[in-house]
This record gives structure tokens, sequence and C-alpha cells, in this order.
């Protein structure tokens, strides 16, 4: 199973298209999404991770979006956003699937123009990124639950790339565990 994840990981690479990781927490979907960056025609400019899940709701636009000065209190500043910052190069954004109605609809507009307006902006700023998901949610379940887009889905659903376990993926087992004793037991 790993063999041909990896073979379809270098098919996809060098493509433009967006990649939706999917997998149990723990299978790695981080360590992909790097490799996938470090094999593709982006590998020379700025990856960027934003974990989803782990910025409160109410940062999140402005983590991705950026920020103009006075746009809230405490924003004494022009902030540039992630997907600002990632442009020429990858954004990653794990556990898409943990984000509000409201942010979903902001990220497809994002997807489907490569344009945006920092929080508290006028001017529409235009991003060239590849975009790389990952959840650990079944976002088709979401989809069908109403709770996330089904249009969104679609967007990040381009080539999907589901990572096993490794109880789906046994005979890896002796192989890591050697690696690790090696690693681990260096004498000194």
């Amino acid at each position: 199973s790993m063999q041909a994840l990896f073979k379809k990981l270098r098919q996809v690479a060098a493509t433009r298209s967006m990649v939706l990781l999917t997998g149990e927490t723990g299978t790695g979907k981080n360590v992909y999404a790097k490799l996938l960056y470090r094999r593709s025609n982006r590998a020379d400019k700025q990856f960027v991770g934003v974990h989803c899940g782990a910025i409160a709701e109410t940062l999140l636009e402005s983590e991705l979006f950026g920020h103009e000065r006075g746009a809230f209190t405490g924003a004494v500043r022009r902030k540039l956003g992630k997907f600002e910052i990632a442009s020429g190069g990858t954004i990653f954004l794990d556990e898409v699937g943990t984000i509000s109605p409201a942010m979903q609809i902001k990220l497809l507009e994002v997807l489907q123009d490569r344009t945006f307006q920092r929080v508290g902006g006028e001017q529409t700023v235009e991003v060239d990124v590849r975009i790389l998901a990952a959840t650990n949610t079944d976002l088709k379940e979401l989809v069908d639950q109403g709770s996330f887009r089904k249009d969104l889905f679609f967007r990040l659903n381009v080539i999907p790339l589901k990572l096993p376990t490794l109880a789906e993926r046994r005979e890896d087992i002796p192989v890591l565990a050697e690696a690790f004793l090696r690693k681990h037991s260096k004498d000194d």
C-alpha cells in the first residue's frame, strides 16, 4: 500500500492540482504534504503550514488572509496572512474539516478566484499558491450532515490521497521497529 501511495505522490507532486490528504491522526499527513512540496516545481519557494483546528475561530481569518491596520482592536499594523506569505509556493491547510461555515465560504472564494481581501481591507490581493489540505475526518460525511460545503469539498478533493494506518500495513512494522531501534540505540 505504501509503494502505491509513493507512486501516486510522485505522479501528482509536479502538478498544480489541489491534494486532499486523508487519514487517521498519526498517519503522517504533515510529512506527506512536505514530501509533495519538496518534489514539486515550487520547492524553491515558501511552504506555509496552517493547523486550522489549533487557531481560534476569531483569529483564523486574520491568520489566513491578514489584516489592515485598525481592522480591529490590537491591529496596530498591517499583517500579511499565510496565503500571501505562501504566494508562489505552497500552503498546507491541516485539519481543514474543523473550519466554520463562514470561513468555508471565504476559503472557497480563494480556491476559485485566487484572490481575497485582508480583514478590514478594500484592496483585492491576488495569490499564486498551490493548496494542499488534510483532515482526519470524513469530509464527505460532513457534507452529508450539512456541516461542510459540498462545493468546497469538491474543490479540495481534486486529488485525494488516503494514508493507510499502520494496522493496514502490518508488513511495515518489522522494518519500522528495526529503524527505530537503530536510531535510538546508538552507542556514544
